[in-house]
């Protein structure tokens, strides 16, 4: 691998880290209005179904990233982004609260009234959102390279699949639990919620596929990486090789 592509690795990973961590603050941010995602009114157990807060539209994307530091850049550097995205969260909830704190002036578009009313479930809500994120994105990637393991890097689909499926019910049911604990949502929408959650995220895992396998062909063609390899080990093999060379 050339210098120039070993930069190009570096940046993409920056790029992608990036992306990451703007999809997992965002989310905690919007998490306070929900909608249909369906438009037909179904109820089961008295709870309504398919209503989910706008704050898992850009939480997929976190998983979809992961997956994709998983299979090129390997599970040191996903765990890396993870830990990055804690920070990230946990410090806009710092800067959340000294916001609070500073009082508006008589002519600010948004009063202190609004602000709290639109942010002062924040900080509940990102402690909520990190412990389970913290739990479903890890076992998202250790599932992941488990399967990659176990299938020797075949089946890119099902590590896919079986990672995200198993660590969205884990976020799911872990936020809901958290939340409807903080009386930040009422009981009475959590089971509606939970399935809900779970159906669209799996949902949306599923049509996630497509691009994962386009992104990680793309991958391997630039950087001429076979079938399971990762960056980090084509270069320590081209490493080897010249140590081999220059002891010959």
């Amino acid at each position: 691998m050339t210098e120039q592509k070993k930069s190009h690795a570096e940046i993409i990973y920056l790029i992608l880290a990036a992306l990451f961590i703007a999809s997992l603050v965002t989310s905690n941010l919007i998490f306070q209005k929900f909608f249909y995602w369906y438009p037909y009114d179904i109820e089961i157990f008295g709870s309504k179904l398919f209503e989910v807060s706008v704050g898992l539209l850009p939480y997929p994307i976190t998983f979809l990233i992961t997956d994709i530091l998983s299979e090129i850049y390997g599970k040191k550097k996903a765990n890396h982004v993870v830990v990055a995205g804690i920070f990230a969260s946990f410090f806009s909830l710092l800067i959340i609260y000294i916001s609070k704190e500073v009082p508006a002036t008589t002519w600010s578009p948004v009063n202190d009234n609004t602000f709290v009313e639109v942010f002062g479930a924040a900080p509940l809500a990102v402690l909520a959102s990190m412990m389970a994120y913290l739990f479903a994105q890890f076992i998202d990637i250790r599932i992941y390279h488990f399967w990659k393991n176990f299938t020797k890097g075949k089946h890119l689909w099902l590590r896919n699949n079986f990672s995200t499926f198993s660590s969205q019910i884990v976020d799911t049911l872990t936020v809901l639990l958290l939340l409807c604990s903080f009386d930040i949502i009422s009981w009475e929408n959590f089971l509606g919620l939970l399935i809900s959650g779970i159906i669209f995220k799996m949902m949306i895992a599923a049509l996630d596929t497509p691009i994962l396998y386009a992104v990680v062909y793309g991958f391997r063609k630039y950087f001429g990486l076979k079938a399971g390899e990762e960056i980090h080990q084509k270069i320590a093999v081209e490493t080897t090789n010249k140590i081999n060379n220059l002891g010959q």
